[in-house]
């Protein structure tokens, strides 16, 4: 078994990206756009564990960004259309470029977070 996966046979990314249980790759592990339910529907794994805090929408920003802003440039050099024209096209495609990743982004993160046991950082006493 490839190290990639965890004891249970669930490769984190392949159930982030399906928006499945980290645990048992089964169950939802959304239950509205980006909310979690509290628990796995077919395993019973509390999701309490699960912060991904801003990671997602920072990957989001970075991916989006530059592949907006390149692809602007490129349509300005080849094309020169007028600003409305770029404003019409890119503002509503740049909404469903970050929306469309959003998800799959936070569920490869809570995955991973799951695989690697990541916890909040605690001082030793």
């Amino acid at each position: 078994m490839s190290d990639r996966f965890t004891a249970t046979g669930v490769d984190p990314v392949s159930a982030g990206l399906r928006g499945r249980c980290p645990a048992c790759g089964e169950g939802a592990l959304f239950k509205g756009f980006i909310a979690l339910p509290e628990k796995c529907s077919n395993c019973g794994l509390s999701y309490k564990f699960a912060d991904s805090g801003d990671g997602p929408a920072v990957f989001v920003i970075l991916l989006a960004g530059f592949l907006m802003i390149g692809l602007m440039f490129f349509v300005e050099q080849a094309y020169a259309p007028p600003l409305w024209l770029h404003l019409v096209i890119f503002i509503p495609l740049t909404l469903i470029v970050c929306l469309g990743m959003l998800r799959p982004l936070k569920g490869i993160l809570i995955a991973l977070q799951y695989r690697n046991k990541a916890e909040l950082g605690r001082l030793e006493e």
